[in-house]
């Protein structure tokens, strides 16, 4: 069996993920406390994946996730997974809302219901914990306070934890992404995505357009740019870009190449399935086509050269 690592204790959102896919769902789960953890945990072969969340509708980007890719692991993304996100306030039996004190939760999800916090628990403490289920298990140990948890249902139950609140998150359309981490690049699907992290050679001005226009002139479609400091010194940032296409595509190796050789030191992240339904292969295929076709063009006008020394 495949050991698949995940953000836990036992009923997380990210073990929700897990249970999506039909590939994993029966394998070998082994929760972890952290997201650095789950990635140490592939790096060092105790799992041989790794599933973490790294963008949520609402708060947008887990910066902890992109950071440990970035800068201190030379895993790849092997695939993405979104989820749908539920949150609810679960307590000890018999806790009442307007008593809750405290309030505990991952920070993602803490910010996913804040207006819903502040409105209805106005005076109430939050606590940060690694996970949602780590926040369930610590209330359901918690006897001499009135202590709530933003959680999983899943986890509430585990717990032994009632539902005082469901749907607290802020905005009805709520949805994290996950990515499952491990060594190597998938065979491409034709439904595929590119992630990769440029840094700048030079902080002058066009140097993102720089960047940018490598894509544009190659019709390859971003869905997603992110700036994220460097670590190095203040003011300097890279930028974190996710593009539709895979590595294998002509069209995709050739953008990298030029961006590697011209523009910025390139971290490549991976290349991997999209989630969800839409399709981009036609237009990518459209985009190949043009490209080989003035490929086949140019190829034709030097055709034409004659030999050195060959007169007129």
């Amino acid at each position: 069996m495949t050991r698949v690592g995940f953000l836990g204790p036992h009923g997380t959102f990210a073990e929700e993920a897990i249970l999506t896919q039909p590939d994993l769902a029966g394998q070998d789960l082994t929760p972890l406390r952290s997201v650095p953890d789950v990635i140490g945990a592939v790096e060092r072969g105790d799992v041989e994946v790794g599933l973490v969340p790294i963008e949520n509708s609402i708060e947008g980007t887990v910066t902890v996730t992109l950071d440990t890719l970035a800068f201190d692991t030379g895993l790849l993304i092997q695939r993405e997974v979104d989820l749908p996100i539920s949150l609810n306030l679960c307590a000890r039996p018999g806790t009442k809302l307007g008593a809750v004190r405290t309030v505990l939760s991952h920070p993602n999800p803490l910010g996913q219901c804040r207006v819903w916090l502040s409105r209805k628990l106005p005076h109430a403490e939050t606590v940060v914990t690694n996970s949602t289920a780590e926040a369930a298990e610590q209330v359901a140990a918690t006897t001499d306070e009135p202590v709530a948890a933003v959680c999983t249902e899943y986890a509430a139950q585990l717990n032994g934890l009632e539902v005082v609140a469901k749907d607290i998150e802020d905005h009805p359309e709520n949805q994290t992404r996950f990515v499952l981490v491990g060594h190597g690049v998938p065979a491409p699907t034709g439904h595929d995505k590119t992630s990769i992290v440029c840094f700048q050679r030079e902080d002058q001005p066009g140097s993102l357009l720089a960047m940018l226009q490598e894509f544009a002139a190659r019709a390859i479609n971003l869905t997603k740019l992110e700036s994220r400091p460097t670590k190095r010194s203040l003011g300097d940032y890279c930028f974190f870009i996710d593009f539709d296409g895979h590595v294998v595509d002509e069209l995709v190796a050739d953008c990298l190449r030029n961006l590697r050789a011209k523009t910025a030191d390139v971290k490549f992240l991976g290349s991997y399935p999209v989630a969800g339904a839409e399709d981009t292969h036609a237009r990518r295929e459209a985009a190949g086509k043009a490209w080989r076709e003035a490929g086949e063009w140019i190829d034709g006008v030097r055709g034409l050269m004659r030999p050195s020394g060959e007169g007129p």
